[in-house]
């Protein structure tokens, strides 16, 4: 099945259920209704499996604290972060440098941190919210990165001489990223395109159940076909995107 628009799902179910034909969601409250399904039926299907198209990069937001330059906050949509590369490219240089950062344990992290000398000319102490001194390096780019909060991520460098703080266009996230969801007629799921067929079904099994009070067997058969297909499906590309 190709991919469907918000209002070609919710007309499809609304056809099943012998109801009102519409050309918008916003029609009837019927309609309304049918649509709030397909939403709650999406997310739950989202949340039902590890998607590999969910995978994304991104960027981290800074700070804009001078008070606290390491720090750099995790968009609230990304679910997990699989690494981030900071370009440590210098003022010399004439092409960027996109390096890996080293996770660290909050504890292992702090050990490195606490290592320092607070007293060297080349340490900046950052007072985090916690109240926790961290002794951050201020004339090199980012090694290392750890989270206290599993909101904000902590660097333990920043190259001053080159940024104040560390800056959200140097840096290449990449991990898991949640899908928004817009209600409106042209509004495409993010799914991939084999999986519209169970969103349809699965929609339109809760939405005779909910708006008709009876179970759609047929629709539930779909269902379960597709989601045990979805069970065995990988990355369409050998190996994952690499």
């Amino acid at each position: 099945m190709a991919s469907m628009t918000l209002l070609e799902i919710v007309q499809d179910i609304l056809s099943d259920l012998d109801s009102d034909e519409v050309n918008s969601i916003s029609d009837t409250v019927e309609s309304m209704q049918v649509a709030q399904i397909v939403q709650t039926t999406y997310f739950n299907i989202i949340d039902g499996k590890d998607w590999p198209h969910l995978y994304q990069f991104f960027q981290l937001e800074p700070s804009n604290d001078l008070d606290k330059p390491t720090h750099m906050h995790l968009p609230d949509n990304v679910i997990n972060l699989n690494y981030i590369k900071y370009n440590k490219r210098l003022s010399t240089d004439t092409y960027d440098k996109l390096v890996n950062i080293t996770y660290k344990t909050p504890e292992a992290f702090m050990a490195i941190l606490d290592a320092r000398h607070s007293d060297s000319d080349n340490i900046l102490q950052v007072t985090d919210d916690t109240g926790i001194k961290l002794n951050v390096v201020d004339n090199t780019h980012p090694t290392y990165y750890t989270s206290f909060d599993n909101e904000y991520v902590v660097f333990d460098s920043y190259d001053s001489t080159v940024d104040n703080t560390l800056q959200a266009s140097k840096t290449q996230g990449y991990g898991k990223v949640y899908p928004t969801w817009t209600m409106s007629d042209n509004f495409t799921p993010d799914l991939p395109t084999q999986s519209f067929s169970y969103l349809l079904n699965e929609a339109k099994s809760v939405a005779f159940v909910v708006l008709k009070q009876m179970p759609n067997p047929k629709a539930e058969q779909h269902s379960v076909t597709q989601r045990r297909r979805m069970s065995q499906e990988a990355w369409r590309l050998q190996g994952g995107v690499k």
